[in-house]
């Protein structure tokens, strides 16, 4: 009996040290089918209209313009991203859960709205007319799921590649750790 009980208490201990250990360090594991459910399951907040008139034209164009030119992605009040067709993000410290995209002449194309800024967060990019073009389910600043707005996969980000449904590279980036 008494063997019985050592033996109970130990599988116990055991059985107790298995499960904190997934507490403690085990994370979500995204595959393509929960992160599209994830962002299919409510409908995202839009950006409202002020905002989107307020932002229409970039009001820091020429100084966003030649920071881009010279290299730089991060400033006192916001970030910046520039893309291979000259359009080019902006992101501002103060409203980080919007994303300003702007063409190379400074008008404004499209608004993400995040809701939230802590990983995993989920990110809806619409165009200036409300309408939503893509979703994405960000991950970790290495991993990212980019969705159509009816929730087939555009990309997988990791790191610096682009995967399609099947794991094939389909677009590759410019990545910084």
């Amino acid at each position: 009996m008494k063997k019985l009980l050592v033996i109970g208490f130990i599988l116990v201990c055991f059985a107790g040290m298995s499960y904190a250990d997934e507490v403690l360090t085990g994370g979500v594991k995204y595959t393509t089918d929960i992160a599209r459910e994830e962002l299919l399951q409510k409908t995202p907040l839009k950006p409202d209209g002020l905002s989107v008139l307020t932002n229409i034209a970039d009001e820091n164009y020429k100084e966003n313009k030649t920071l881009l030119l010279k290299g730089h992605a991060e400033i006192k009040d916001r970030v910046l991203a520039q893309f291979s067709d000259s359009s080019y993000a902006v992101m501002y410290y103060d409203n980080p859960l919007y994303v300003w995209y702007y063409s190379p002449e400074g008008v404004l194309t499209h608004i993400e709205v995040k809701d939230g800024t802590n990983y995993p967060y989920k990110s809806y990019k619409y165009d200036t007319e409300g309408n939503l073009v893509n979703m994405g389910l960000r991950v970790s600043k290495e991993e990212t799921f980019i969705f159509d707005k009816s929730g087939k996969l555009i990309a997988h980000w990791l790191k610096d590649k682009g995967y399609d449904e099947t794991g094939k590279v389909i677009m590759k980036r410019h990545y910084k750790q």
